[in-house]
């Protein structure tokens, strides 16, 4: 507590003022938390002050409150390609990051409790720059970041603004931004360390080296490239649902599920199922396999009913079989980019909905993938195909943009597999019928990035779609085999002697 209040003070983040008689002023309290290595050892032990956000009122004390975080798809692209050309990666961590943010709003604060000053007891502190709790502090602290960086010859992304580049010459480097960690990468160790004494010199931060844990996922570095996984988050996960000793099974989703809004009784603790679903989430991160199985009981999260939580109870009992798969990334000199898009037809047994998903590589390192229910009934099967088409395309697009940006260009079209020939006939021929009016936005948005040569959609045999894992559930064997191919394996143990 006292190494956190000094630091408040050597940073002024407050003035002690006589207490206004017309303006709110908002509470404060100690925080304290365990902080964990990787292995889920314990790392040392951390106070922080933090303020009642919630008694902010927007006009008065707060005004725009949304920061950016770097996307997922973002973070593995960066990881890819610096995989691929052999760079140096780096994660920093900020000390109290948003104790850097200006404020541009009046806040008044209680002192801190256990450290009211003796000579002013009535006071109460005008905070100059942003704490943690602050509605405003996440977007406080980007600013100043941004503004920085951005001065110092980085350029924001648009297609991710947590995304700065930095490039002149030869050398490039691309730096992460997800509150107050930092993943950097630059394609020499002397750029690498310049931008890191430059970031030193205005904010307190610490190297932590070689990426090795970054937002809870272990990265860890084998012969060819990364393998990342969430072990210990998923043991956690676990653990929280008091299944530590239960069954493994082989796949997380049963051939014959479908799941009913109105099935069984209501599930009697809500909110450990919300709580397990949403951590659930977070750990298809890593575990692209998860995907579907997780969209799947995330539909029933406001009235969840026991056999939803059953299904959830499967998808456990599959982690703890799993428990040390992630995902790979490897070198790879192929700099394509590859999709594949499937839609199961008419899945949901109560509106009739489709469920479509895709999954795109760049090379042999899978990039982006999701599982969604699409938000309108399909009249016919090559509809929900085509709308699932439209989606990877999409994402295709972005990615094609993002790449740019990082200044690697795609210069072939890229090539999104489907396994429905009337989808992929819709994709390049200028037919309207009755069947297609109503989807007449997606056609004309996929056919026009394939007129202008950036994709190709192509007929995929089913055998070979992978993208089938994200729309419904598979028999054993083959879900294996598509888990296999979306880069989802277990750790390799590295040998004495093996890079």
């Amino acid at each position: 507590m006292q190494a956190e209040y000094t630091a408040l003070q050597e940073n002024e983040t407050w003035d002690l003022v006589p207490r206004p008689a017309d303006r709110p002023v908002i509470r404060c309290m100690w925080l304290f938390r365990h902080k964990f290595k990787s292995d889920g050892s314990l790392e040392r032990y951390k106070a922080r002050l933090v303020v009642n956000g919630k008694s902010q009122t927007v006009g008065i004390d707060c005004a725009d409150t949304f920061s950016p975080v770097v996307k997922p798809a973002t973070i593995r692209t960066v990881l890819s390609l610096a995989v691929s050309k052999s760079w140096p990666i780096h994660q920093l961590d900020v000390k109290n990051a948003f104790l850097h943010g200006h404020l541009n709003e009046t806040v008044f604060m209680h002192q801190p409790p256990g450290f009211v000053d003796k000579r002013f007891p009535g006071f109460v502190c005008r905070l100059k720059k942003s704490l943690y709790g602050l509605k405003q502090a996440p977007r406080a602290w980007y600013t100043r970041f941004a503004n920085y960086i951005l001065s110092h010859g980085f350029k924001s992304s648009a297609c991710d603004n947590s995304l700065f580049i930095y490039s002149s010459g030869q050398e490039i480097a691309y730096l992460l931004l997800y509150v107050d960690d930092i993943v950097l990468t630059a394609s020499s160790d002397k750029l690498l360390h310049d931008i890191i004494q430059t970031l030193s010199r205005e904010f307190a931060m610490s190297d932590l080296g070689t990426l090795h844990h970054f937002l809870g996922i272990r990265v860890t570095r084998q012969a060819n490239g990364l393998f990342l996984d969430q072990t210990q988050y998923a043991k956690d996960i676990i653990a929280r649902a008091n299944m530590t000793s239960c069954k493994p099974c082989a796949t997380p989703v049963d051939l014959s599920s479908k799941l009913s809004a109105t099935d069984g009784p209501l599930f009697h603790d809500p909110t450990l199922y919300r709580s397990l679903a949403g951590a659930l989430q977070y750990l298809t991160f890593t575990r692209p396999d998860l995907s579907y199985a997780v969209q799947q009981i995330c539909l029933f999260m406001h009235e969840p009913h026991d056999p939803h939580y059953a299904f959830m109870k499967r998808i456990l009992r599959y982690i703890q079989g799993t428990l040390d798969y992630g995902i790979r990334m490897t070198r790879s000199n192929t700099q394509s980019l590859v999709a594949y898009s499937d839609a199961d037809w008419g899945g949901c047994p109560d509106s009739r909905r489709s469920t479509s998903g895709y999954c795109v590589f760049l090379g042999n390192n899978l990039l982006s993938w999701s599982s969604k229910r699409q938000p309108t009934v399909s009249r016919s099967s090559a509809e929900a195909e085509y709308r699932g088409v439209a989606n990877a395309v999409a994402e295709v697009t972005w990615l094609r943009n993002l790449l740019l940006e990082l200044h690697v260009p795609l210069l072939q079209a890229s090539v999104v597999f489907c396994d429905n020939v009337s989808a992929v006939y819709l994709s390049d021929n200028p037919v309207q019928h009755q069947r297609t009016k109503h989807i007449e936005i997606d056609i004309h948005f996929v056919r026009e990035k394939v007129r202008l040569g950036h994709v190709r959609v192509s007929h995929v045999p089913a055998p070979f779609q992978y993208a089938d894992i994200f729309t419904k559930g598979l028999s054993r064997q083959l879900f294996q085999s598509f888990r296999s191919s979306l880069t989802v394996c277990p750790r390799i143990v590295q040998t004495a002697g093996e890079y």
